[in-house]
């Protein structure tokens, strides 16, 4: 068991995308978003990956202050590696949306490698009962909204949190944005190991196609060689079954119920440690072996959890 492959799995626990309208189990307090965090840590997460709410409706918040409410808590009950967004939600400037990874210096923070359309309006012909008046508004604007990751944007971030030693989850909507990672690299804007998170299914991105897959491992691994760690996420119902082949094709994993709310057909995830444990199983079923957050911070090179700014 001693070579025994180790898989990193990341819980992304509340995201911007999903409203909650949609979900009576979407952690929106601080409270709810720590103990979500701690949870997936104690099923088997060994990173999760963090955005803020308003406590009051939901809405997607990126103000340090509001990271703040719940980042001390995880740290103090869990060792688990923090990961905060720099996506914040579509509709931010590139200012508001890297200021809690600037500010609180995380192991890692995630990255968007390009500008893209950003559909979620097809989720209202599904949500049709919504509680508050700026989730319906949310959801319509992306009919008409280009999310915007600009070569400015993208260093713009980079250079906002190189003094932090804080490592990046590069997150990949299509092939392009592996090529715009590349052009970093060579620049030497950034260093390996990359921690490329490839994303499918997203309305604007790359499908969720088994082809769609295997495009973007085999141009990763073309681009990049040994200088990076895959990881996947699967938008809504594809979000285990993409799992599993980037787990058989030597990848890592990530779920949360940012990228899904399911656990099966019609059936809400009652939590975001179900989907961990999910995860686990099919990294176990495979005969691998499940990361923990020291084994990810070797993996990925990171700085510590003593290192960070909260």
């Amino acid at each position: 068991m001693a070579n025994t492959r180790k898989v990193i799995i990341t819980c992304a626990v509340t995201g911007s995308i999903h409203t909650p309208s949609m979900s009576p189990h979407l952690p929106v307090t601080p409270e709810e978003i720590a103990d979500a965090a701690i949870g997936a840590a104690e099923a088997g997460a060994a990173i999760v990956h963090l955005h803020a709410r308003n406590p009051d409706d939901g809405r997607p918040d990126q103000t340090p202050d509001a990271f703040q409410k719940f980042l001390p808590v995880i740290k103090q009950r869990s060792g688990v590696v923090v990961n905060l967004t720099t996506g914040g939600a579509p509709g931010m400037t590139v200012d508001e949306r890297v200021k809690p990874a600037a500010t609180l210096k995380p192991e890692v923070a995630s990255l968007n490698m390009g500008s893209m359309n950003f559909g979620l309006f097809p989720m209202l012909n599904r949500f049709k009962e919504l509680k508050h008046d700026w989730e319906r508004q949310h959801l319509e604007a992306s009919r008409d909204m280009v999310f915007r990751n600009t070569y400015k944007d993208i260093e713009f971030v980079l250079r906002s949190c190189a003094e932090n030693d804080t490592r990046f989850e590069f997150e990949c909507y299509d092939i392009g944005h592996l090529y715009n990672l590349a052009h970093f690299l060579d620049q030497g804007v950034v260093q390996p190991p990359l921690f490329v998170q490839s994303v499918f299914g997203i309305l604007g991105g790359i499908g969720p196609h088994p082809d769609d897959v295997q495009h973007m491992k085999r141009t990763a691994d073309r681009l990049f060689g040994d200088q990076y760690r895959w990881s996947v996420l699967g938008a809504g119902r594809h979000q285990l079954p993409i799992a599993a082949m980037s787990a058989a094709m030597g990848g890592n994993i990530r779920v949360g119920l940012e990228d899904s709310l399911w656990l099966g057909a019609g059936r809400l995830a009652e939590s975001n440690a179900a989907q961990v444990a999910h995860a686990v199983q099919i990294i176990e079923g495979l005969g691998l072996a499940v990361a923990s957050p020291d084994d990810a911070r070797e993996i990925l090179a990171l700085k510590g959890g003593d290192q960070v700014g909260f």
